[in-house]
């Protein structure tokens, strides 16, 4: 900021790129310090805009202009109509401008505002502007450099427990440049991006000190758990809704925040902490520089596919950007809807017949809905909806291409999205959570239509069912234990599923139906891999084969059980999703077995979890 400063004029203000967590003040407030600019001699003023602010701002400017003091006006992107009235305000400030008056502007980046920043922000604001955009860099170790610099010796000497203080402030440190660099590895590192910022930092570090001296002054040890309990849920848990994430970042907590710290744990493969009671604060500064270790996914806990992972959907992303842009990339176009006939052709041919559900209920007496029937049912309403839904919008399409009906906005954008392979966003909102493309999105449909036309023809429970081509997994689960505690004369409230992996992923295997509740399969496992097991005992969970990034599960009899009942030795806590983008996806925790020596903390780094579909 200093380096900024001493290349700005009294004519040129500053404009600040807002990022999440990130905030401009304090870093202004203390520059102005340094010159003797506060808002306590009333040189230094900051205004934040809205409503009812326009004429204060102005004629701020114009007093700050006069007197050589600093204006700060925050988040003037909420103020549009208001610019021009800004832009003209800087003009006339030029003429008598004090050569000490800096003017500072915040406004957030274009991700986060409809339209580009350009299309928001006159022009002339932005070109006599120095932008300036403070983003946490992409790198570990450059992370962990900034994260460090935000302390000082004063700090250290400030703690009567400095060992201690030393070395758990660089865990911290390294604590939080983890969390903010894991965001890259997309839904494997985060399910969203939190806006982790160096203010949480900072205050862990004073809670951290606090805690040391009273523990000091108690004559008590380290309060180990308190410290993770604090910087976990609180401060830094408090930006996460998640509750997997949440696990990530209290893991990381747990291996990193312990007394192992105060005799040179490892922080990370290949990197150890420091001797505490040997560095200073320069010293430590000089240890990341010498002695951080190449970058590499393993120092996040995560496996090299997830590199593989993040650069592919990089990758993807590029491509399915142009194919927007440029309309498909050969198939006439994005402007012309008529390129989109071939296509509708294609699909209507393929379209099976709705199926009969009156045929279908007519089969059965009122003594035979059983709960997975009635699933079955639900299934198949969901099916009949979604042909609906994509017969009817492509007829009508083809005849707005034939000039039969007036083209309306819902056809272009359909039309658009058939040129593209790309689901048309009315029939996501009555399909299900899907991210390929519309040729495979459209085969997957057939391949679930087929196994709902088995299902409701048998009116019976298939051997096996294929959970990755229901559009409520949930609810085919919950009947699950719906029929074992009916058969049980168990509480439903206190039912919970179990998992139980076979060693074949051939359906020819599979004998029938189970003893105990349902057999399924359809299951991916991502950010590990799956070791099959020998004669009748269940395979574990292993470490992930290069290149192999959503290995296909074995097929698994899903069985209720009383949760007095469940047992979790030897078992990894597995989130199981729909899709690979996680989060607001997720279907239900299963257990998978792990070999007696493992951790549970290192699949929970290595982001491993279930998927239903191979995205």
């Amino acid at each position: 900021m200093e380096v900024a400063y001493e290349e700005s004029t009294a004519i040129a203000p500053f404009f600040f790129v807002l990022f999440p967590g990130v905030d401009p003040t304090p870093t202004i407030e203390a520059l102005g310090r340094k010159l003797q600019i506060t808002e306590a001699n009333g040189r230094l003023l900051n205004i934040s805009m809205g409503q009812g602010q326009e004429t204060i701002a102005l004629n701020a400017i114009n007093k700050m202009a006069k007197d050589g003091g600093w204006l700060m006006l925050q988040n003037i992107h909420l103020m549009q109509d208001w610019l021009k009235d800004l832009e003209r305000a800087l003009e006339v400030v030029e003429e008598f401008a004090h050569d000490d008056f800096r003017c500072f502007l915040t406004s957030e980046p274009p991700g986060l505002m409809q339209g580009c920043l350009w299309d928001l922000i006159p022009e002339p604001i932005l070109q006599r502007c120095i932008k300036v955009a403070d983003e946490a860099p992409a790198d570990l170790k450059s992370n962990l450099r900034r994260a460090y610099s935000k302390f000082s010796q004063e700090n250290i000497d400030a703690c009567l427990k400095p060992k201690e203080f030393k070395a758990t402030l660089f865990a911290l440190c390294f604590f939080h440049s983890l969390i903010s660099g894991r965001i890259k590895f997309g839904a494997q590192g985060w399910s969203k991006k939190y806006p982790f910022n160096d203010g949480d930092l900072a205050i862990c570090g004073q809670v951290l000190k606090n805690y040391l001296n009273n523990a000091e002054a108690l004559g008590t040890d380290v309060p180990w758990p308190d410290l993770r309990y604090i910087f976990g849920e609180i401060m830094y848990g408090g930006h996460i809704t998640d509750p997997w994430d949440r696990r990530v970042n209290n893991t990381y907590l747990a291996v990193l925040i312990t007394p192992e710290l105060l005799v040179g744990g490892n922080l990370a493969p290949g990197f150890e902490s420091p001797d505490s009671s040997k560095l200073e604060y320069s010293h430590y500064t000089k240890y990341i520089e010498d002695r951080f270790p190449p970058e590499i996914p393993q120092m996040f806990g995560l496996h090299p596919n997830a590199d593989i992972g993040f650069l592919t959907n990089q990758g993807i992303s590029i491509f399915k950007t142009i194919s927007e842009i440029t309309g498909g990339g050969g198939g006439g176009g994005g402007g012309d809807i008529s390129a989109a006939q071939a296509v509708i052709t294609s699909y209507l041919g393929a379209m099976p017949v709705n199926l009969d559900m009156i045929e279908i209920r007519s089969r059965l007496k009122p003594d035979d809905y059983t709960p997975f029937i009635i699933v079955s049912f639900q299934e198949a309403d969901r099916v009949n909806g979604l042909l609906d839904q994509l017969r009817s919008s492509m007829l009508e399409l083809e005849l707005g291409i034939s000039g039969a009906l007036n083209i309306t906005d819902k056809m272009e954008a359909l039309g658009a999205d058939l040129q593209v392979n790309r689901v048309n966003a009315l029939w996501k909102e009555v399909a299900y959570p899907s991210l390929k493309p519309l040729s495979s999105w459209f085969a997957d449909m057939l391949q679930r239509y087929m196994q709902c036309m088995e299902w409701t023809t048998a009116l019976k429970l298939l051997k096996s069912i294929w959970i990755s081509g229901l559009f409520n997994s949930m609810s085919f689960l919950t009947s699950n234990m719906q029929v074992a505690a009916r058969g049980n004369s168990l509480p439903l409230d206190y039912m919970t599923n179990r998992c139980r992996f076979y060693n074949t992923r051939e359906l020819a295997e599979i004998t029938g139906v189970p003893a105990e509740g349902v057999n399924v399969h359809g299951l991916f496992l991502e950010g590990a891999g799956w070791e099959d097991g020998k004669g009748e005992d269940e395979g574990y969970i292993t470490e992930s084969k290069m290149k192999d990034l959503h290995p296909v599960m074995p097929f698994c009899n899903v069985y209720a059980v009383h949760m007095d009942v469940m047992s979790w030795d030897c078992m990894y806590h597995c989130p199981v999703f729909s899709t690979s983008q996680r989060g607001a996806t997720f279907l239900f925790q299963a257990n998978i077995r792990m070999d007696p020596d493992d951790n549970e903390f290192r699949w929970v780094l290595a982001g491993a979890a279930m998927l239903t579909q191979d995205d």
